[in-house]
């Protein structure tokens, strides 16, 4: 199909086969995908959907077939599946959050595809993709840092994460005893142990939130759960979006101090939604998304996020809302993608 300017457009969409869409705890991707699928639908555009069996997103569902990324079998069930998806319908595009792995029987295919990272990216899947493709893929970063290293290698476009507004209600101020707050999962490169020493040397209090993936539960019970002592060190567990958006909005700030380059984190984009500004160590994306000194404070290292807890006076809640509300609405991420699919289309029929 070849869709005039303006018109409703047919997409396939996908998303990791072990979550659904939307999911009910942790799972920040398919968060993202429930709010593109439903913003999408929402402009008067056909969205299907292959996703887990318990998806509830806007648009079509086809569930897969398999249920582990990580299984071969899987792997070819999945691809497969899509393949009889796409090609058996009438899309006018292809746009990838799973696996690329999933992509390869309809990459020769002239439908264009978008293959959109939230992953660390490997220039060796990218290019075997674009040659496959014969340059029908394309690719979509959600940070410029991610990408850096492979925009040499076939077409490539930068869409932010974002989040839902009205799920995050703005505080225009905290409590001068208000806690900080840690969310994300309890594993070593999240570090909430980082965070835990540095709300103790600022004399703060801290509330830790997440899941605990299995194979980390040793890490946290030497490195986290002795320092938890109910009073200034409390963790509560995971957190579904009600419980998130009153741990965010009555904190003081939110801490990111990662030990790894993370490609976005939407739990920043979360915590100012609700006014909170973020303190987060110079990794990854976190300069891209923390404006310094007005959404909160960038550091190098442990010492610099413990002065900047000090100075969170200087920070103004409004401007971390209005920060996104520009960049990481729900409106700003649909309609970035949606000038990415017109691009595509456009240059497809040139």
């Amino acid at each position: 199909m070849s869709p005039d300017a303006g018109a409703p457009l047919r997409i396939a969409l996908t998303a990791d086969p072990e979550l659904p869409v939307p999911p009910r705890l942790y799972g920040g991707i398919e968060r993202v995908i429930d709010m593109l699928a439903r913003g999408l639908v929402a402009r008067g555009h056909h969205v299907t959907l292959f996703a887990h069996p318990d998806s509830a997103s806007a648009g079509d569902l086809r569930p897969w077939p398999g249920r582990d990324s990580r299984s071969r079998l899987d792997t070819v069930r999945n691809g497969l599946a899509l393949a009889g998806g796409v090609l058996g319908g009438r899309f006018d595009l292809v746009h990838s959050f799973s696996r690329i792995a999933y992509l390869t029987p309809i990459l020769p295919a002239p439908i264009p595809k978008l293959m959109t990272y939230q992953r660390e990216i490997s220039p060796r899947t990218v290019g075997l993709g674009h040659a496959l493709s014969g340059g029908a893929l394309e690719f979509c970063a959600i940070s410029d840092w991610m990408s850096a290293h492979v925009r040499h290698i076939g077409t490539w476009h930068m869409v932010p994460n974002g989040v839902p507004l009205e799920t995050y209600d703005f505080k225009a101020q905290a409590a001068p005893d208000a806690p900080l707050v840690f969310l994300g999962r309890i594993e070593e490169i999240k570090g909430p142990h980082l965070a835990i020493e540095a709300a103790r040397r600022a004399g703060a209090r801290l509330v830790i939130a997440g899941n605990i993936p299995e194979p980390h539960r040793a890490w946290y019970e030497a490195h986290v759960a002795p320092h938890v002592d109910g009073e200034q060190i409390r963790y509560v567990g995971p957190v579904d979006d009600a419980a998130k958006n009153a741990l965010l909005g009555q904190a003081r700030a939110f801490l990111m101090p990662i030990l790894w380059e993370e490609p976005f984190g939407i739990v920043m984009a979360e915590a100012l939604a609700c006014g909170t500004p973020v303190l987060g160590l110079r990794r990854g994306a976190v300069p891209e998304v923390v404006d310094d000194g007005v959404t909160g404070f960038v550091r190098d290292d442990l010492d610099g996020l413990v002065e900047s807890i000090g100075r969170l006076d200087e920070i103004d809640r409004a401007a971390c809302r209005a920060a996104v509300e520009a960049r990481y609405s729900a409106d700003a991420v649909v309609e970035g993608y949606l000038g990415v699919y017109r691009d595509m289309l456009a240059r497809r029929r040139a």
